[in-house]
């Protein structure tokens, strides 16, 4: 590997650290300060933490390499997240930060719910934590997963013969700096380096596929190359079926389902910043998904024109980074990847350390327990969760993309229509809550487990999320009109 490239790691690396310090001074005197930041985020930092710890390695790497792969029709996964961002922001975010303050200040969104239907608190505050904490352990797993193919790709002769794989190493480096400025300095340290990520990501989004485009001195159109590939390669409809259509934009209901996202929106300075945030968000939000569709689309036509051989299409940012830049730009790039991994495993990790110290540790064992003690206590159970999805992840060949789509889909039909209608629905109840969040991980895991997912009545899968998020919406509902108003709270 090249002087300059490990030049520009090693500073990434060590910014990192330095934030993760700076937070440790700031903000860990108490819970809300190491779990939520103080509830006192800047706009633009509680919007590109909200970008960078969604985005995670998929934007560099699976974006990217569905559309190499397949063509602009994949595309149709973006649009469905970017509308999925934009709603949350506009129905979630005021709502969730202005009660979660007013319902006892929770911390947590178990906790929140807790407060919010306290007939079922316990039910609600136990059974989302254990969702919480048992899927973040393997999506944090795809994440370590992601950096130890990085390094294993990339950095192989870094260390020479160390007795360990580089892609065990891969994972315990990518492991080791996060758990440094996680444990250190909280949801501040996350919040702050999240934000430096989200930069340096969309940087290197822009970047790529222009600089691809300017270094070609082809007189051969972009376009012809791609079409003499398939001529439907640029097309956004072709071969698209309804079911394929519903199954793609559906990504987008996610959003309002994933702790690590909607716990941003807890920590804005004030409801009345969410607007500037929102603006800023989904500003840097489009501009980082036309960015990775560049690379994809760019990343094949080079591919083509130079006869070039790529084994995995989801590499081709990888490939692209170590063969067109310099040395220090390369290094560049490659800590933007990093980043896109990193600022998504931290936040899955603050985010179970959270629920099991409010939502077991303070809540069973030690209801007095100090908040010197209380931020201690979290610092340790990042750590095991971390060592949990550590051992998930030594598994080489996991299908990451798949246990991400699952999580995903996992979280979007439990905790997404629960969310949603806590924050507008009055008549909502506790029963109707727990109906809601019980039947929506229990359907996303039967269609997983019935295979419906890749194969439906004989026609293509429909993604799991879609029937889950109905099914959950309607229990909520139809529990609720039952059981209304009996421990109902109202959020007015």
């Amino acid at each position: 590997m090249e002087t300059g490239t490990l030049i520009s790691l090693a500073l990434y690396f060590i910014l990192m650290i330095g934030i993760g310090l700076y937070a440790w001074r700031k903000s860990t005197d108490s819970s809300e300060a190491y779990l939520l930041g103080g509830r006192n985020l800047h706009p633009a930092v509680a919007a590109l933490s909200a970008g960078a710890s969604d985005m995670s390695g998929w934007l560099l790497l699976g974006l990217p390499g569905a559309l190499y792969a397949t063509g602009l029709v994949e595309a149709w996964i973006g649009i469905g997240l970017f509308a999925g961002a934009l709603a949350n922001w506009y129905i979630v975010a005021p709502r969730l930060r202005e009660q979660t303050e007013k319902l006892d200040n929770a911390l947590t969104i178990p906790q929140f719910l807790a407060n919010r239907f306290p007939d079922r608190a316990l039910a609600l505050r136990v059974t989302s934590a254990v969702i919480i904490v048992i899927f973040f352990a393997v999506y944090t797993a795809a994440g370590l997963v992601g950096g130890g193919k990085l390094f294993e790709t990339s950095f192989a002769d870094l260390f020479g013969q160390t007795g360990i794989s580089d892609y065990m190493l891969g994972i315990w480096i990518t492991a080791g700096v996060v758990l440094a400025y996680t444990m250190v300095g909280g949801f501040l340290a996350v919040s702050l380096t999240d934000f430096v990520q989200g930069c340096i990501m969309v940087v290197a989004l822009v970047l790529m596929p222009i600089v691809v485009l300017m270094g070609d001195n082809s007189d051969i159109p972009i376009t012809d190359i791609l079409n003499n590939i398939d001529p439907n390669f640029l097309s956004l409809t072709a071969g698209l079926s309804f079911v394929g259509f519903l199954s793609a934009i559906a990504w987008g209901l996610g959003y309002f389902g994933q702790p690590h996202i909607i716990v941003r929106f807890m920590a804005v300075r004030s409801v009345s910043d969410v607007k500037a945030a929102r603006n800023i968000g989904m500003s840097w939000m489009g501009v980082a998904l036309i960015g990775a569709i560049g690379v994809g689309i760019a990343g094949r036509a080079y591919i083509e024109r130079n006869g070039l051989a790529l084994e995995d299409p989801e590499t081709i940012f990888i490939l692209l980074a170590n063969t067109l830049f310099h040395p220090l730009i390369t290094g560049f790039l490659l800590a933007a990847l990093l980043a896109a991994i990193m600022s998504t495993i931290s936040s899955q990790l603050l985010v179970s350390s959270s629920s099991l110290t409010e939502d077991f540790y303070r809540l069973f064992l030690r209801k007095q327990a100090s908040e010197r003690e209380i931020v201690n206590v979290g610092r340790i159970f990042v750590a095991l969760v971390a060592v949990a999805a550590i051992v998930i992840a030594r598994n080489q060949n996991s299908e990451v993309l798949g246990l991400v789509s699952n999580a995903w889909a996992g979280f979007g039909a439990a905790f997404g229509p629960l969310i949603l209608l806590s924050l507008t629905w009055d008549r909502m109840t506790g029963a109707g809550a727990v109906a809601g969040l019980v039947t929506g991980a229990g359907v996303v895991m039967a269609w997983i487990a019935l295979g419906w997912n890749a194969e439906f009545m004989g026609g293509p899968g429909v993604y799991e999320i879609i029937p889950g998020f109905l099914a959950a919406m309607a229990a909520i509902i139809g529990i609720s009109l039952i059981t209304y108003p009996d421990g109902k709270v109202a959020i007015n």
